[in-house]
């Protein structure tokens, strides 16, 4: 191990660097000193540049290798060199935004049943069903494992942070059927010691042998399980934040992004070609008429008077809707006939006029009045007898006329007074 390598080392372990980042770091500074076949510390930032034109152009790296190579070439010279600013005038890459890769329910089944290892399947399906790293699965410990709480406790993840995930029963069960079968005593999934963890590398082997066996046309790795893991949960309903804890976000911004990956909401919405072939496939409505005056002016002058006869003779006549009084023209209103204001003739019962008073009469009416009018209509009953009237209530003439005849009358003989009969 060369000086360099040795302070960069011990520069990154008093900063708390993961072994990961610590490796990878040394890795990227160590390829770009072979690209040039020089030591870095004698390189400058037109090198730099020149490497990492290398990486994108010629051997068409992705943008988080070129990332990483940035980032460990920025600390080396920073940190370890400390010489003049090499590397700050060169600006990283525009940010990609990529879905992740989810499975189905459907697709986790087959997968599962697809590897054939007992013990790689306890572990995927662990990551699975605590949304776990692979590093954090293959760290676990026996102790780790709560069955009074039902939860995981998660030590030394990403940035040596803690926390706890849920413990599925199904998962609980599992484990103790393994922990029978493998005994292990430090880590629960222990490699060929039981003192060491088991290969990330053997695990993302057997991950491929499974795609392979069940299938499935999507690229599955272990942590292709956590996005699922988080996807499902988000469409079961469980709230973000939750999620954020268990998969152990720093921002929400990161768990946000399994909502663009939620097909929930996505498959219920349809389709504007499903819409269209249900409504060819569904009976069609009858068009309502379009008025004149809800045509358009070129359709209404483009319209040949064969086409309107032709319409007007198959369309059935519709019967004409009575003219009201105040919307005849004005030498038919002077002219209307009064029957026309008659109720129209049924073959029910006539129904009786209601008698008009004396006050709605005309007043040439109320002058040629009948005396007969006044009387109460006959009936079968009964006559009712007249009352006798008075003398005071007598006409003049009668009263009168008596009088005369009174006048008039001859004097009554003594004969007759004394009660003989004349001879």
């Amino acid at each position: 191990m060369t000086p360099l390598r040795k302070r960069m080392i011990d520069e990154m372990q008093l900063r708390n660097f993961s072994p990961k980042t610590i490796q990878v770091y040394i890795e990227n500074v160590a390829r770009f000193a072979r690209h040039f076949n020089k030591s870095p510390d004698k390189l400058g930032s037109e090198d730099v540049r020149a490497y990492l034109l290398h990486l994108v152009q010629e051997q068409k790296r992705a943008w988080g290798t070129y990332k990483q190579a940035l980032a460990a070439l920025r600390y080396f010279y920073r940190w370890v060199v400390k010489g003049p600013e090499i590397v700050d005038d060169i600006r990283g890459p525009r940010p990609e935004r990529r879905l992740p890769v989810v499975l189905s329910f459907e697709e986790v089944r087959r997968f599962f049943a697809a590897v054939p290892s007992f013990k790689y399947r306890v572990i995927l399906m662990t990551a699975y069903s605590a949304g776990l790293r692979i590093s954090e699965v293959v760290n676990l410990q026996v102790g780790d494992i709560d069955s009074q709480r039902m939860v995981i406790h998660i030590r030394k993840a990403k940035r040596n942070k803690d926390r706890y995930t849920i413990l599925s029963p199904v998962l609980l069960e599992m484990l103790r059927h393994w922990w029978v079968a493998a005994r292990p005593v430090t880590y629960l999934f222990p490699g060929r010691s039981q003192h060491r963890p088991a290969r990330v590398t053997s695990i993302q082997q057997a991950c491929r042998e499974a795609q392979q066996k069940a299938e499935i046309d999507k690229r599955v790795t272990p942590h292709t399980l956590r996005h699922s893991f988080a996807t499902h949960l988000l469409e079961a309903g469980t709230d973000l934040r939750v999620i954020q804890e268990l998969l152990g976000h720093s921002s929400p911004r990161t768990t946000a992004m399994y909502t663009h990956v939620s097909t929930k909401l996505i498959a219920q919405t349809k389709s504007p070609l499903d819409l269209l072939h249900q409504e060819n496939n569904s009976p069609k409505p009858q068009p309502a008429p379009v008025q004149d005056d809800q045509r358009p002016q070129t359709e209404a002058q483009a319209k040949s008077p064969l086409d309107l006869l032709h319409q007007e003779n198959n369309d059935p006549k519709s019967q004409p809707a009575p003219v009201q009084d105040d919307q005849r023209p004005q030498t038919e209103a002077q002219t209307n006939n009064p029957l026309d204001s008659l109720p129209p003739e049924n073959n029910g019962p006539k129904p009786q006029p209601a008698p008009v008073q004396d006050d709605q009469r005309p007043q040439a009416e109320a002058q040629t009045n009948n005396p007969l009018d006044s009387l109460p209509p006959e009936n079968n009953g009964p006559k009712p007898q007249p009352a006798p009237v008075q003398d005071d209530q007598r006409p003049q003439v009668e009263a009168k006329g008596n009088a005369k005849r009174q006048r008039h009358a001859k004097p009554r003989s003594d004969s007759a007074k004394k009660g003989h009969k004349p001879r």
